[in-house]
This record gives structure tokens, C-alpha cells and sequence, in this order.
């Protein structure tokens, strides 16, 4: 028989998070339940389990944004809708949108002013609670959005989609990255190494990678992941390695994805070729970062800010998934229980001594 209750990470101010006992929801004929496999923690969790980006709903919340599971329970007209059925993995996009605006109804949902939920961000008290990916089950509202992944997948390497989905939207479709171009990344992180391996599977001709000295274990597996250089930028100048790795050329697409810093936004409009595109997707925290707008006129550039990824972009991540072309297993390097999530956090932030961290999963049911 199962449980009443829900075991659940919940997070009630900027760097708390306790367990608690929530309520198992009640599912009908149009929604379901998630069995959660893993979740992945990224970046974003970070900043907002210190607080330096607020919690957009408010506490206490169950975070993770990034949820893979198994259908648990689904009523007949939710299997109909999603195409799925109990036992069936999916990954969960982030936004359940209200599917009856005119920016859902012409393909722009991830603009819907109506949502009905964010995964990992909408606070416990709007029922049924269970809204996020640290916790044994999240919720399935009639409007989420799923993608079916193949059973065979080990899970800390399915829970990818969300990372790598972001790398294919970023390089691909906001980069409009084609054959034999140059794409410089700025970061070295997991989104900026999975970026990478986008990059390559979109044709690009050259991979260039920053990252800091401390990054010396990311920066090797970046190589490993389509990266054809990398800089160190605490003790390189990144413009002038671009400039001598592109004779001159400069990058066609750079992608930068630094969190709560401003030097690389201008070394982007300065490593950038004339004409040639900037995806940014670095939250800064609010931080009002100064911007050379004589370099954007006068090299013809375009802008790009990089909101989440859309359904496309995981769709085509969970492929190259689903492929194996690349070593997606050297990429993860931790996974902890849910009883762990504040030491997840804390690994993957860099803050514990003696462990190296890239990619980091919290596994609920042990």
C-alpha cells in the first residue's frame, strides 16, 4: 500500500534546506505522479540556495528543476494527451504552462504569462505542493510538458537533458552555430562542457574553451567533449589566445554562461568576429554589468539572451543522449541521497575540500 506521505528537500530561506514529510497527492483522469529517479543540480540551484538570486515563489519550496522519473500513476486522458504510461521514464521540461495564451498557442510558451507552475520554484502552498525534483515524487499537471527517455539509460546520465538541452538551444538554435564555424565558450562548467559536445554535433569546425586555473579537471574533460583549446583565464588573456588560435579571424558564435562576473561580457564583444553572434545565459545576480555598445554598432553583432530551454532543445539533447557519441559517464561525478542535498550543493559549489566536482545528482531513492 502506498505512503500518505511524500519525503521531500525543502527549502525555507536562502541556505536552508530541511527534510520534511508532504502529503502524497491525489491524481485523476488528467494528471499524474512522477516517480523521481534523479534530479540534476546546476549553477542556478546554487545561487538561489544562498539567496544571491531570489526564489521567485517564495518558501518553503521543494527545489530541483531538473526531474527524470518514472511514471508512478496517470489517469486515461493524461496518457492519452502525453503518450506515456506507468513504468515509462520521461524527463520534466521546467515550465507548466497554461497551453491556452496566444504566446502558448503560437509555439512561444516559455513567454506564458499565465503559467500554472515552475518546477522547482513554485512554493509548497500552492497544491498539491510537490512542485519540484528533490523529493521521492513531483506532481504532474495536466499542462506539464514530458519527454520520454529509454529505460536503458543509467539515470545520472539521463538527467542530462536538461544541461545538454541548454548547450543544443544556446550553440544551435539561439547561436545559429553551421559547419565549420568557430564557437568560443566562456565557462567551464557543465553546461559549458555539454555545450561543447552540441557544438561539435551541430558541425562546428573549431571548439574554444575558458576556464580558471581551479578548472583544470573541467577544462581536460571539455577536450574530451569537442573542445579543440582552452584558455586559462587568470593567467591568459582570452582575446589575444582567440585572436592567435583564429589567425585574426576571431570567433563566428560565442556563448557566455559566467555566473556573477562581467569581465567575460566584454571579452565576448572583443573575441567576436564582425557580424558575428553573442548568446549570453550568465546570470549575474542583479549585478548591472557595463556594456561597450560602440563595439555592438560598430562590429554589427547580434545580442542573444538565453531564457531556459524550450522543447526542442531537449528533444534533440535526449537524443544525443540516446546516441552515446560522446562520454557522457566521465562527466558525472557525484550522486547523493536525498538526506545529502545540502552537501550536494556544497560539492558542487567547490566548498568541500578534496572533491572535484562537474556533474551532480540527487538520487531520492538512494
Amino acid at each position: 500500500m502506498a505512503s500518505n506521505t511524500v519525503r521531500a528537500a525543502v527549502q525555507t530561506g536562502p541556505g536552508a534546506i530541511e527534510l520534511r514529510d508532504l502529503p502524497r497527492p491525489r491524481t485523476g483522469d488528467d494528471d499524474g505522479l512522477l516517480r523521481i529517479e534523479a534530479n540534476g543540480l546546476c549553477g542556478s540551484d546554487l545561487e538561489t540556495f544562498h539567496g544571491r538570486v531570489p526564489m521567485r515563489g517564495g518558501y518553503p519550496v521543494v527545489p530541483g528543476h531538473e526531474p527524470l522519473g518514472i511514471i508512478e500513476e496517470i489517469g486515461d486522458a493524461a496518457a492519452e494527451r502525453w503518450g506515456v504510461q506507468p513504468g515509462d521514464r520521461v524527463a520534466l521540461e521546467v515550465l507548466v504552462p497554461c497551453r491556452a495564451c496566444l504566446l502558448c498557442l503560437s509555439g512561444r510558451y516559455m513567454s506564458c504569462k499565465h503559467r500554472k507552475a515552475t518546477h522547482g520554484y513554485t512554493p509548497v502552498d500552492r497544491a498539491p505542493g510537490l512542485w519540484g525534483g528533490l523529493a521521492g515524487y513531483v506532481y504532474l499537471h495536466p499542462n506539464a510538458v514530458l519527454h520520454k527517455v529509454r529505460g536503458d539509460l543509467p539515470p545520472e546520465i539521463a538527467v542530462m537533458y536538461n544541461p545538454l538541452g541548454a548547450g543544443v538551444r544556446w550553440t544551435s538554435h539561439l547561436g545559429q552555430v553551421g559547419l565549420g564555424d568557430t564557437v568560443l565558450i566562456l565557462g567551464a562548467g557543465q553546461r559549458g562542457i555539454l555545450s561543447a559536445a552540441a557544438a561539435k554535433a551541430a558541425g562546428a569546425g573549431t571548439v574554444i574553451m575558458t576556464g580558471l586555473a581551479s578548472d583544470a579537471h573541467k577544462l581536460a574533460l571539455a577536450r574530451e567533449f569537442g573542445a579543440d583549446h582552452t584558455i586559462v583565464v587568470d593567467e591568459e588573456d582570452t582575446v589575444a589566445r582567440v585572436t592567435e588560435i583564429t589567425d585574426g579571424e576571431l570567433a563566428d558564435v560565442v556563448l557566455e554562461m559566467t555566473p556573477l562576473a562581467a569581465q567575460p561580457l566584454d571579452d565576448a564583444l572583443r573575441a567576436v568576429r564582425h557580424g558575428g553572434r553573442i548568446v549570453v545565459a550568465g546570470l549575474k545576480g542583479g549585478t548591472k554589468i557595463p556594456l561597450d555598445s560602440d563595439l555592438v554598432v560598430n562590429k554589427a553583432l547580434t545580442l542573444v539572451g538565453a531564457y531556459g530551454v524550450d522543447s526542442r532543445g531537449y528533444a534533440e539533447a535526449i537524443r544525443i543522449l540516446e546516441s552515446g557519441r560522446f562520454p557522457f559517464a566521465r562527466l558525472h561525478t557525484h550522486t547523493f541521497e536525498l538526506a545529502d542535498t545540502v552537501k550536494a550543493l556544497n560539492v558542487l559549489a567547490g566548498e568541500v575540500p578534496g572533491e572535484q566536482a562537474v556533474h551532480v545528482a540527487v538520487r531520492p531513492a538512494g
